[in-house]
């Protein structure tokens, strides 16, 4: 097994971190590399739940893409199985900072099965998961100015 792995701390609690992955119409807006857009097909945030959708590059090629939600825990964790080719895990956990319970860490582990796909990958997983992280706080943002997130 090979792994990447990314951390950030935001200025959001865990709740709204965590709310930004669970409305999917939030998570097709950020997900992904920069410069890419979302089609969802399905997708069920609940323990189990399918995610089917179809990631379009820059260029205009479309990459489908079918996960599953293996495991979630309000606030806390996400766990995605990706069920086609290249096959990971990836593991987000959430924690509040102690000295401030309104800010949060987020780790994002990447685990791939076969440890020679990883290596394929990895000069366009570790970049595209930073540019992930820096979508996601861009949509933090916007949903704070849209009042989209209270705790």
């Amino acid at each position: 097994m090979s792994s990447f792995h990314t951390a950030r701390e935001f200025a959001f609690s865990a709740s709204q971190v965590y709310a930004a992955f669970a409305a999917p119409e939030r998570l097709a807006r950020w997900w992904g590399p920069a410069g890419f857009s979302n089609r969802f097909e399905h997708c069920e945030f609940v323990p189990g739940g399918r995610w089917r959708f179809v990631m379009i590059g820059p260029d205009g090629h479309e990459y489908p893409n079918e996960s599953r939600f293996a495991e979630l825990i309000t606030n806390e964790l996400i766990v995605i199985d990706h069920v086609v080719a290249p096959m990971f895990r990836l593991t987000v956990r959430l924690t509040a900072l102690p000295d401030d319970p309104g800010h949060c860490r987020l780790d994002w582990e990447q685990a791939f099965a076969d440890a020679a796909v990883a290596e394929q990958v990895r000069h366009i997983v570790v970049p595209a998961n930073e540019q992930n992280l820096d979508r996601l706080g861009a949509e933090l943002a916007r949903g704070l100015n849209q009042g989209l997130q209270t705790d």
